[in-house]
């Protein structure tokens, strides 16, 4: 074995330890803080992530002010430890945060928001940015039907989970354990985060929480997934 194949092998070997040692960690150390320039990295990941179109259509808020934590309690059952007896993702996290989606009012196809988007952030010539508006307009309209304010913001959604992935799988690459959160009141989350965080709801809407830090402690199951041959079709 050469060098460059060995080290192709030592860093597949890497990858797939990383998706073995994640799990959805519902309780962490609460003693145990992720380094400042390792959640750096993790954000990093989640920066240069990519998404539909380049549009970047999510924002990170992240939420280490226990008392602002504690907005969501009541109505976030997936973070507030109901489930184990604990104080949850919510009272033991290094770092809470939710990722925000874009609406309708900013990702419709030739909003002044995107044109803006395409000057200033992609830095296109207006030749460029015709062709854009065009192929986004007809991706929008046509070839997947994209168009209510829902449709459109379930679309940003799921760009969100693009970054989300990134930044867990960046996380577990350094022994960093995390949790995606889904179990929480869309419409109670939204108000607060337009009443404590000033997040125009018209703007933006909660995709999904997220938690991140070290296990309080290894997990009681082993992880299972269904056989290769039942997950991927070969033709």
């Amino acid at each position: 074995m050469n060098a460059i194949t060995k080290v192709g092998t030592d860093l597949q070997s890497q990858i797939i330890d990383a998706f073995n040692f994640r799990h959805a960690t519902k309780v962490f150390d609460p003693d145990r803080k992720v380094p400042d320039d390792q959640f750096a990295t993790i954000l990093e990941a989640a920066r240069l992530s990519p998404t539909s179109f380049g549009h970047e259509p999510f924002k990170i808020l992240l939420i280490q002010s226990q008392d602002k934590r504690e907005l969501f309690r009541e109505f976030s059952w997936g973070a507030n430890g109901m489930m184990n007896g604990s104080t949850g993702q919510l009272g033991t996290a290094s770092h809470f945060g939710i990722l925000l989606a874009s609406t309708g009012k900013t990702m419709t196809a030739g909003s002044d928001y995107l044109q803006d988007f395409y000057r200033d952030v992609k830095q296109l010539p207006e030749e460029v940015i015709e062709i854009f508006n065009g192929a986004y307009g007809k991706f929008q309209t046509t070839d997947h039907n994209v168009t209510t304010d829902r449709e459109i913001t379930d679309w940003s959604g799921k760009q969100a989970y693009i970054v989300l992935a990134n930044m867990m799988t960046v996380g577990a690459l350094m022994g960093i354990d995390s949790c995606p959160i889904e179990g929480f009141d869309m419409a109670q989350t939204s108000a607060t985060l337009d009443q404590h965080f000033g997040i125009d709801p018209t703007e933006w809407k909660p995709a999904v929480m997220f938690a991140f830090g070290y296990r309080a402690k290894d997990p009681e199951f082993a992880k299972t997934r269904r056989a290769m041959q039942d997950t991927v079709a070969w033709f």
